[in-house]
C-alpha cells in the first residue's frame, strides 16, 4: 500500500480516468498473459523505467485495475484487490503469521470470508499530482464494498506517510502490528478498513466508484487489450558480445537473503561484496566504545544476530548499473556505524535529526560535489536532484566521475553516487532540470534545505520564490557562501535585494548572473568568467574552497544553531568594501 499524494495535501482536481478491470485466473487456468502484462507494468513504474521483478502468487484470483487518460492511451496506474478466495496468500497474513492473523480477525469480529486485501498501488510519476493514486485507491475500496466485503486489510509502510494516506479512506492502524521490515527499509503496520464506517474523508468518491464498479467490471472483457509496457533495456549486446553501458538506472534494489537465489541465478550479478562480519564488529564498538577484547566483541555480535545466520542478517543491495551485490547492516544500524566518526561534538539525537533532513539540490556541476559531501557528513536522508545535462568531457574538471560515466545524466550520476554511499537514502531526480513544468513537483512534500548551484537565472529566482513561500532556507555557492533564511524571514528580498523586486517571469537574461552573485566581491579569476556567459560552450569553473562552509551552514540551519542570512567569503583576498 503506497501513497501517491502528500498526506497533508488537499485532494487534487482529478481528471476523468478510463479504468479497465479483470479478475485474474487461478493457477493453471488461461489468462496468464494478462497477468504478465500487469506485472510488467508494475515493474516498470516501480523501478522508474528500469528493470525489476514483480511476480507474486497473490496476483492469481485477484481483481486488477488499470488506469489510462483515454481508452487507447498508455497505462498510467494500477492497483490490485485480493478476494477472500485467495486469503491464504494475503500479504497481511504472511506479515503476521497464520495464528496472529486469525486472532486479529476474531478480535475485530470478522471471518476470513468477510475480508478483502488491497495493495500494489503504482502510478506513473507525472500522473500522481493529477490524483490518479487517490482515484485508484478509492476504486479498489469501492469495489470491495460492492463485492460484499465487511473489511479491507493491508500492510502499509510509514516512512513517507503511507499510513496517513490510507487513514484518509477510513483505515486505522492495528495496534501491536507495527515493526521494522529490512526489505522495505521502514516500519510496516497492518491497516484495517471497516466497510460499515464508510470511506473516511473520501466517502463520496468511494461511494461513487462503488456504484461504477459493476460497469467497469462488465466492460473489462471488451476493453482494449493491455499492452506489455516497453521496458527500457539497461544493457544490450553488440555483435562482438560486448555489453553497452547502463545510462538510465540509478536506484539500488534491496533484497533480503530469502530472495537472492533468483537474482544470483539471473547472471546479472558481477561482484558480491559481503563484509557483514566487519560491519557487525564496528556496530558493537559504536555501541560499546569501552569494549576492546575480542571475546566481548564476539558476544556483542552474537547478541545482535539473535540466532540469525550472518548471511541472513541485514540487507543485500544490488546496483544494476555496476552489477555489484553488497551486503549491509539494517538501515538504522548502518547509519549509526556510517556516521559514528562524524560526531564532531554532536549527540546522537542531533545526528538523527541531520540524517532525517530533506535536501533539494538544483544544478549538478557544483551540486554534484555538494550532495555526496552532505551524505558523507550524515546530512540528509532524502534528496531531490534537478539537472537536465549529461556528463561530458568538459565536466571532468568539476564533477566526480570517470570516463566510463560519459553520457550519463548528471542527475542520474549524482543519484548513483549517493546510493553507493547509502543504499537506504530516499532519492528523487528531475532529469529535465528545474522548469515551469517540474518545479511544483520538485517542491511537493517539502524540503528542509535548498542548495542552489544552477546557472539559469529563471531557475534561481523561481526556486527562491517557492522557497520563500514555503519557508525553506537556501544556501548557494562556496566562496562567497550565500545564505537566505526564508524559514525565519518570510519577507526577505530574493538574493538580498541585489536585483530589486525581481520576479521569475521577468528573468530571461543570462547576463544577470553576475549581479545575482555580486561579482564585485568575487576573486578576479572566477569573476572573469562571467563575461563569457552565453558565448563560451560550457559553464565556468567551480572552486571547491567553500565546500566546508556550505556543509557547516547546512548543519547550523538544520540544528537550529546561529546562522544568519548574508554572504560570507573564505578567500584570502580581502573583498572590496
Amino acid at each position: 500500500m503506497t501513497p501517491l499524494t502528500h498526506p497533508g495535501a488537499p485532494a487534487p482536481e482529478t481528471p476523468d480516468w478510463h479504468v479497465t478491470a479483470f479478475l485474474g485466473p487461478r493457477p493453471g487456468d488461461d489468462g496468464r498473459a494478462m497477468l504478465d502484462a500487469v506485472r510488467a507494468l508494475r515493474a516498470r513504474i516501480r523501478a522508474d523505467h528500469g528493470t525489476h521483478a514483480d511476480d507474486q502468487d497473490l496476483d492469481f484470483g485477484a481483481w486488477h485495475f488499470i488506469a489510462r487518460r483515454s481508452p487507447g492511451g498508455p497505462p498510467l496506474g494500477y492497483i490490485r484487490l485480493s478476494t477472500p478466495d485467495t486469503d491464504a496468500r494475503f500479504r497481511s497474513r504472511g506479515f503476521l503469521g497464520d495464528e496472529r492473523y486469525e486472532e486479529l480477525l476474531a478480535a475485530e469480529g470478522f471471518g476470513a470470508a468477510d475480508v478483502f486485501e488491497h495493495g500494489r498501488l503504482v502510478v506513473e510519476h507525472h500522473a500522481r499530482r493529477l490524483g490518479l493514486g487517490l482515484h485508484l485507491n478509492a476504486l479498489a475500496i469501492g469495489a470491495a464494498h460492492h463485492l460484499g466485503a465487511r473489511a479491507v486489510i493491508g500492510p502499509s509502510g510509514t516512512r513517507d506517510g503511507q499510513d496517513r494516506f490510507h487513514e484518509r479512506f477510513g483505515f486505522r492502524p492495528v495496534r501491536g502490528t507495527r515493526r521494522y521490515v529490512p526489505q522495505n527499509t521502514e516500519d510496516v503496520v497492518i491497516m484495517l478498513h471497516r466497510v460499515a464506517d464508510g470511506g473516511g474523508r473520501h466517502r463520496e468518491l468511494v461511494t461513487r466508484l462503488r456504484d461504477e464498479f459493476p460497469f467497469i467490471a462488465a466492460a473489462g472483457t471488451t476493453a482494449p487489450p493491455l499492452p506489455v509496457p516497453p521496458v527500457r533495456r539497461t544493457a544490450r549486446v553488440s555483435p562482438a558480445g560486448l555489453v553497452a553501458p547502463d545510462r538510465e538506472t540509478w536506484r539500488p534494489v534491496l533484497h533480503t537473503a530469502a530472495d537472492l537465489d533468483a537474482l544470483l541465478a539471473s547472471g546479472k550479478v558481477r561482484e558480491v561484496h559481503d563484509t557483514i562480519d566487519d560491519q557487525l564488529t564496528e556496530l558493537v564498538r559504536c555501541r560499546e566504545p569501552a569494549c576492546h577484547d575480542r571475546a566481548g566483541i564476539e558476544r556483542g555480535k552474537r547478541a545482535q544476530l539473535a540466532g540469525v545466520q550472518p548471511w541472513e542478517y541485514g540487507t543485500w543491495a544490488w546496483y544494476p548499473w555496476s552489477g555489484r551485490l553488497v551486503h549491509v547492516l539494517p538501515r538504522e544500524e548502518f547509519r549509526l556505524v556510517r556516521t559514528d566518526r562524524n560526531r564532531d561534538g554532536l549527540e546522537r539525537p542531533d545526528r538523527r535529526r541531520l540524517s532525517g533532513a530533506r535536501i533539494g539540490v538544483i544544478g549538478l556541476p557544483a551540486g554534484n560535489s555538494a550532495a555526496p559531501a552532505f551524505a558523507l557528513d550524515g546530512i540528509g536522508g532524502a534528496f531531490r536532484l534537478a539537472d537536465s545535462g549529461s556528463f561530458g568531457p568538459a565536466d571532468l574538471n568539476r564533477l566526480r566521475g570517470g570516463l566510463h560515466d560519459l553520457g550519463v545524466g548528471k542527475a542520474v550520476l549524482t543519484a548513483r553516487q549517493l546510493a553507493e554511499i547509502d543504499p537506504y537514502l530516499d532519492i528523487e531526480i528531475e532529469r529535465a532540470g528545474l522548469t515551469p513544468e517540474t518545479i511544483e513537483r520538485f517542491f511537493a512534500g517539502g524540503l528542509d534545505l535548498l542548495v542552489d548551484e544552477c546557472d539559469t537565472p529563471w531557475a534561481k529566482i523561481a526556486a527562491r520564490e517557492y522557497a520563500r513561500d514555503l519557508g525553506i532556507p537556501v544556501v548557494m555557492g562556496g566562496d562567497p557562501l550565500d545564505v537566505e533564511r526564508f524559514d525565519r524571514e518570510p519577507d526577505r528580498p530574493l538574493l538580498h535585494g541585489l536585483l530589486g523586486d525581481v520576479k521569475s517571469v521577468d528573468v530571461l537574461d543570462p547576463g544577470l548572473i553576475p549581479a545575482m552573485l555580486d561579482a564585485g566581491r568575487i576573486a578576479p579569476e572566477p569573476a572573469a568568467w562571467f563575461g563569457e556567459q552565453g558565448r563560451s560552450p560550457s559553464s565556468g569553473p567551480r572552486p571547491a574552497l567553500g565546500g566546508a562552509l556550505r556543509e557547516e551552514a547546512a548543519r547550523r540551519i538544520l540544528l537550529g544553531r546561529p546562522c544568519e542570512s548574508g554572504r560570507f567569503s573564505a578567500g584570502f583576498e580581502k573583498p572590496p568594501e
